[in-house]
Order: C-alpha cells, then sequence, then structure tokens
C-alpha cells in the first residue's frame, strides 16, 4: 500500500466515523463538494452502514456531508470492483506498461458504463485515487 497523508479534517472524520459504527478505517477522502468517501477494513462494511442504512444515516446527520463507504481489498481487482460499486464491472484486468507503471482496465456492463464514470467524471477519479493510494495502480481505464 502506497502511503497515504491524512490531514485534520480526514482524521476527524475517522475518528467519528470509527466510534459510531465500530467499523475500521483504513482511509478517508474528502472529495470537492459535500462527500466523504471511507475505506472501511475488509468484513466492516456491515458494521458501517448498519441495519437499513441506520448507522451511515447517523454519521452522515453528524457531520453534514454525504458519505460513501468501500470494502477495502488485498486483491487489487476487487478493490477497484468495490470502488465502483453499484455499477456491474464484468472485469478488471491489471497489467505493467513497458515504462513500470500498473493500470487497471476496467470492463462495465454498458449500461452501467455512466455509473462506473460518475457525473463530471466523479466516480472514475475516485477510483484512480483509492487504487493508486492502496495497490500502486496509476490509472483506471473503463473499456
Amino acid at each position: 500500500m502506497g502511503t497515504v497523508k491524512l490531514g485534520t479534517d480526514d482524521i476527524r472524520y475517522i475518528a467519528i466515523f470509527e466510534n459510531m459504527t465500530g467499523a475500521v478505517v483504513k482511509d478517508c477522502l474528502v472529495e470537492e463538494g459535500n462527500r466523504v468517501v471511507f475505506v472501511v477494513k475488509q468484513g466492516d462494511i456491515g458494521l458501517a452502514i448498519g441495519r437499513g442504512g441506520a448507522t451511515i444515516q447517523r454519521v452522515k446527520t453528524l457531520i453534514g456531508r454525504d458519505i460513501e463507504v468501500v470494502e477495502h481489498a488485498p486483491d487489487p481487482s476487487l478493490f477497484i470492483k468495490n470502488v465502483l460499486k453499484p455499477a456491474e464491472v464484468k472485469r478488471v484486468h491489471i497489467t505493467t506498461r513497458k515504462d513500470g507503471k500498473r493500470i487497471a482496465l476496467v470492463d462495465v456492463d454498458e449500461k452501467h458504463r455512466g455509473l462506473a464514470i460518475g457525473k463530471g467524471g466523479r466516480n472514475i477519479q475516485r477510483a484512480k485515487i483509492l487504487a493508486k493510494r492502496h495497490h500502486e495502480i496509476e490509472d483506471v481505464i473503463i473499456v
């Protein structure tokens, strides 16, 4: 995993999230606008969301921002699938270019292509940032 530098707001959000949910946070990404993305330890997604989404709703109300939760995975292909949910990803192929940089080619179901890319490319940008931080993948490309 690459080095992740967290700011004061990131650390504050992580503390609130972990205290309210009991889930272990591996990373926090504060996006432009009003959204915070938490990457939780594999297996902690249920704790983070809570029954019927009640836990995540309480956290959202407390911090006053939209929240997304991504389940970490040691396998980069599975991690990228988790980041792009709920888009239906058929396959993720990780390859190394001649210059040594790793890239992920993501095959997404045609009807979920827009969902994977997101409004203004927000979702694919998030996937690129998180894939680089957690699996040293330089680029994520929807094919």
